[in-house]
């Protein structure tokens, strides 16, 4: 599906078509006790090295980003609430150059977002509080990242709400 929204706007495709970037479905086990949620093993075939894990909370219509990391590969998953995911590839000579992708997420479609180094990486809160675990391939280093205003004029995405 393919949509177009502001002036800057490009193209934004929620099926997964950002050059490198998977989107896996992972296993959820609920019963009497509660449930477990899976996330990354090092036996998945997707799996590259282990970095660092972390959580980050989020509150409704707080918007996190842009940030993109030179170096890493971000294992997004949200186990608590839900997200509104962007992506951005500005990567000089891929194939997606230009495309922003979204990716809703949360328990009730809980997936694993791989988000390869270079992808300029933004979510926005859907809930009142939301939950989203990064399992990265390598320690953050504030040096090898790169950060914009999620709301500065001239990057090609619009945080609002598009009634499709």
């Amino acid at each position: 599906m393919t949509d177009v929204s502001g002036e800057d706007a490009v193209p934004i495709d929620a099926t997964g078509t950002i050059e490198g970037v998977r989107v896996v479905p992972l296993r959820r086990i609920p019963d009497e006790r509660g449930t477990i949620y899976h996330m990354l093993r090092r036996t998945d075939r997707h799996f590259e090295q282990f970095g660092e894990i972390y959580f980050t909370s989020i509150y409704r219509d707080v918007v996190k980003g842009w940030h993109r990391h030179r170096d890493m590969t971000l294992n997004y998953a949200c186990i608590w609430g839900r997200i509104k995911l962007a992506l951005y590839d500005e990567r000089p000579g891929s194939p997606t150059e230009g495309s922003v992708q979204e990716q809703f997420m949360g328990p009730d479609d809980y997936s694993l977002v791989i988000i390869p180094p270079g992808i300029w990486t933004g979510f926005k809160g859907m809930d009142d509080v939301s939950l989203v675990a990064n399992c990265a391939t390598h320690p953050h280093d504030p040096v090898r990242t790169d950060r914009r205003d999620p709301f500065a004029s001239g990057f090609p995405y619009d945080w609002g709400i598009r009634h499709r």
